[in-house]
């Protein structure tokens, strides 16, 4: 199924014609808020796209950023597409350790980071790497506040940044326009690129314990966001809320490709803060949210202690972990919007998915119905599928698969059941009336806030800890977050052991700060079973135990 749907770069060149000062990008941020029309965020498009062209960005390469919700993460999507290009956003929580990884692996020629963020300098992180890197040619900072943003020293990477490189992008463009008119030549930008070709590389924790590289094609996506506005019937009066972070495929691809080919505007915020969240819902009319289960929580919470509740908010689809059924019933009467549990992967975008006219108990109860095209099937450990009601191994036949993982064609292959369908890696059940139930995950993952977590990976670096003999990390409950994650390890002989030591460990590793333990449990022994296999379901069972106990302090 390879039909050509409107994307994104098409819808927006549309809009710009049509409605050139209707609002497209609603930026939320601690210093103010700030409107992009559509005729704005075509023009702001053109020029992200002649200067990666300018940078020698080709059809086929990686553009890699790592920005916060902000317009020009929006600008450098589509101006990467207009090229042809392959987007890869990163996950502005990463930090030099997780940077190398994914950009030498990537091979990304060019990669956009802000000067400042949340205290950090992530910029200056990523020319710290630059000796390491050796194919990385260019980085554009981009500025926090209004005035010049310092630019990191380079010896070989061309450092710049969007405010100086201003003029030479329209002039860029304006050399690009003239030259267009000549034999065999295109303006930077111009022209549709391949429907079907890859746009997208995203990195996910495997389990195990190196990401996974993600590629989607363009067509892919579009269609994904096609299939769930016809299943909740959303359009043109909709205006859509992005929480999530873009660099997470839920904010990419459920936010702003999902508004961006709806033509509808889309409303990002900066920073999480659910009192600006809520005052960004009201301001801008926002009427759809999918997110994570935590932002959730907070906005219900913030209403609940006094907040005035969003007025034009319709549906709230909660994404990444299940929904409590309290905290359902909870949002449904405090924000006066339907919750629709749903299932989704990177690799799969979204399989199953409720609607507001769904009977509550199956809206926020489950993890929905299948969306139009896709269907389900539960199988056990021989293989056989099973009926109703029976729990195993779920898997999908979907038109929304990724085309593979990056440079590795062995995970590839081991995604898919011999005959195509793709395995989750999940278990659930399916009940009489079609909805899913995520019982539980095959992978040893613990999903913090709809943010996986390399179980595999954290304890192999906590295993180089001099003081540290074993090590198991299993999720413990969280009320908000769903799960946590919690250390148990037996010590070394002689050698002193707590948590902050265990922090420090990590920090100065440079790994990202939701990927640490939460809790430190010392043990004598872990439980193993006959074979020495460490049995963590028991690890499991004393963490649920542990969190009605005074805890160490979390990062």
């Amino acid at each position: 199924m390879r039909d050509v749907i409107p994307g994104p770069t098409e819808r927006v060149a549309e809009m710009a014609e049509r409605h050139p000062h209707d609002p497209a990008v609603i930026d939320v941020r601690d210093s103010g808020t700030s409107v992009w029309t559509w005729s704005e965020l075509e023009r702001q498009s053109e020029r992200m796209a002649a200067l990666l062209a300018q940078l020698g960005v080709g059809h086929g390469e990686v553009v890699a950023y790592q920005l916060p919700n902000r317009a020009e993460f929006v600008a450098i999507t589509l101006g990467a597409l207009r090229l042809g290009a392959i987007c890869c956003p990163l996950m502005p929580i990463f930090r030099e350790r997780e940077l190398e990884d994914l950009l030498r692996r990537a091979r990304a020629p060019v990669v956009f980071a802000v000067d400042e963020y949340h205290g950090r300098r992530p910029a200056q992180e990523i020319a710290s790497l630059e000796s390491r890197l050796p194919l990385l040619r260019h980085a554009v900072t981009v500025a926090s506040g209004s005035g010049e943003p310092a630019v990191p020293r380079s010896g070989r990477v061309a450092w710049t940044s969007l405010h100086r490189a201003s003029e030479a992008i329209a002039a860029c463009g304006r050399a690009a326009a003239t030259s267009a008119h000549a034999p065999g030549t295109r303006a930077p930008g111009t022209g549709a690129p391949d429907a079907n070709g890859l746009a997208q590389l995203l990195f996910t924790s495997g389990t195990s314990g190196e990401p996974k590289g993600v590629l989607h094609r363009r067509d892919t996506l579009t269609r994904a966001v096609a299939m769930e506005i016809e299943h909740l019937g959303l359009g043109a009066r909709d205006r859509i809320y992005v929480p999530s972070p873009l660099a997470h495929q839920t904010g990419f691809l459920y936010g702003m490709w999902l508004a961006l080919t709806l033509g509808v505007p889309q409303i990002v915020q900066e920073t999480w803060n659910p009192l600006a969240g809520l005052e960004a819902l009201s301001r801008a009319g926002g009427t759809f949210v999918q997110a994570a289960t935590p932002f959730l929580a907070d906005l219900v919470q913030a209403v609940e202690d006094g907040a005035d509740p969003p007025q034009s908010l319709r549906i709230f689809v909660a994404t990444g972990a299940a929904v409590p059924r309290t905290l359902a019933r909870r949002a449904t009467e405090t924000l006066r919007a339907a919750v629709c549990g749903a299932f989704g992967t990177t690799e799969g975008c979204l399989a199953t998915l409720a609607s507001p006219s769904d009977p509550p108990e199956k809206a926020w109860g489950t993890d929905g119905r299948p969306i139009r095209s896709i269907r389900l099937r539960i199988r056990d450990d021989a293989g056989e599928v099973l009926g109703p009601g029976r729990e195993g191994h779920f898997e999908t036949s979907s038109p929304t698969m990724l085309e593979g993982y990056l440079d590795r064609p062995d995970w590839t292959a081991a995604a898919y059941a011999p005959d195509g369908w793709y395995r989750t890696g999940d278990l659930a059940l399916i009940d009489e009336a079609g909805f899913l139930h995520v019982t539980g995950r095959v992978k040893d993952v613990i999903n913090r806030g709809g943010e996986k977590i390399p179980v595999a990976e954290i304890e192999q670096l906590l295993h180089q800890h001099s003081g540290v003999k074993e090590v198991a990390i299993v999720a413990m409950p969280d009320p908000r977050l769903g799960e946590r994650a919690c250390a148990f390890v037996v010590p070394r002989a002689g050698a002193s052991l707590d948590f902050p030591s265990l922090q420090r460990f990590l920090d100065e590793r440079r790994v990202a700060k939701p990927y640490w333990p939460e809790r430190l449990e010392v043990l004598e022994s872990l439980p193993r079973t006959p074979s020495g296999k460490i049995q963590k379901f028991r690890l499991r069972e004393r963490a649920r135990t542990l969190v009605s106990t005074p805890g160490a302090e979390r990062p």
